[in-house]
């Protein structure tokens, strides 16, 4: 039996569903402003996380070089850093800490604060190669730095003292074949790149020639001028500087084209070592965390230096080839690099003196 009670219960019933119902919209806006909050507050608090972007460089760029004043990495930095100067807005300055092969000034950018304020002016010898010569480095070349750019190839030219028999690279090749470790090769150190080349070279070749170690290039050049080496692979502007004094002979240049500084020295490759190209690189490292807008804006800046017809120019006569890889292709090339001169360091029985 119905009650009169029931039918107040209903009503009320009725009444708070027409009520439910329609404050349901306000509920569904606030519920959505309260999520819109959330998540302008998150992409605040990400942001106060992130460095100010926008507004990078702020302050001047530091290019660390982990060798004295006054080589060619010297040179080519201060080549760059002026017109990085302009291309950036900010100043582009140059630190040296000298010290263990390169492995101090690279120490110390992997250090950092990866922030795009600290990089790394770096060759083949301190990153590639030290690797494979130093058992415990304080440095991971591909784990403690990001690659911003390479800007530069370096060649090297095969030469030989005037007294050899030999006008051609063919012809040097069968002279030590027919005398197997008559014939001496100097070198500026041990494991650096002018001991490596001229070992890969015997490797290519199956030729044997005796390694003569000096400290440094110049000493090695002295001998070679004297006679008492016989063969030396260096970098293309002192060997042009002295073959073109007719002090020595030039025979081929290890890059896959001419040097501008030997136009007339052929190619390893035109000289009948099919597939044998080796240089060596320059280029820029930053610690490893540096975020990657920070490495593509400093690697367009550094794209936009190397334009120039100048500054192009000045590099080859400096001895280096302008070759520049953005911070990807960079990276996929060092990782390239280090196996293969790990390989040669291996086969060349190569110690740290």
């Amino acid at each position: 039996m119905k009650r009169p009670e029931d039918d107040g219960r209903v009503a009320a019933a009725g009444q708070e569903g027409r009520a439910w119902r329609a404050s349901r919209p306000r509920r569904s806006l606030a519920r959505c402003l309260a999520a819109a909050g959330a998540l302008a507050a998150g992409l605040a608090a990400g942001l106060l996380c992130r460095p100010a972007l926008a507004a990078w460089p702020e302050k001047p760029i530091r290019i660390i070089i982990g060798f004295p004043a006054g080589g060619p990495l010297d040179q080519h930095a201060r080549l760059l850093s002026e017109r990085l100067t302009q291309a950036l807005g900010q100043q582009v300055l140059i630190d040296y800490k000298a010290g263990a092969g390169g492995t101090v000034g690279a120490q110390l950018v992997a250090s950092s604060p990866a922030d795009g304020y600290t990089l790394l002016l770096a060759n083949t010898g301190t990153m590639v190669i030290n690797p494979a010569l130093y058992p415990r480095l304080p440095y991971d070349l591909l784990r403690d730095f990001a690659p911003v750019a390479r800007t530069a190839q370096q060649p090297l030219a095969i030469v030989v003292n005037n007294d050899v028999p030999a006008r051609t690279l063919p012809e040097f090749i069968a002279l030590a074949r027919k005398h197997p470790g008559k014939l001496n090769y100097g070198s500026a150190g041990n494991g650096g790149i002018s001991h490596l080349v001229p070992e890969m070279f015997k490797q290519a070749t199956g030729i044997f020639m005796v390694h003569i170690p000096y400290r440094g290039s110049a000493p090695a050049f002295t001998d070679l001028m004297a006679g008492q080496v016989q063969f030396m692979a260096e970098s293309v502007p002192q060997a042009a500087q002295y073959a073109k004094a007719g002090k020595i002979r030039a025979l081929a240049v290890t890059s896959a084209q001419r040097s501008a500084a030997l136009p007339d020295t052929p190619t390893l490759v035109e000289s009948g070592l099919k597939g044998f190209e080796v240089v060596g690189f320059y280029g820029f490292l930053a610690p490893a965390a540096t975020p990657r807008e920070v490495l593509a804006r400093l690697s367009s800046a550094f794209k936009a230096v190397l334009e120039s017809p100048e500054v192009r120019s000045r590099m080859v006569a400096q001895g280096a080839d302008p070759a520049f890889l953005d911070h990807e292709a960079f990276r996929r090339y060092l990782s390239e690099e280090l196996p293969r001169w790990a390989q040669a360091v291996k086969a060349s029985g190569a110690k740290v003196d």
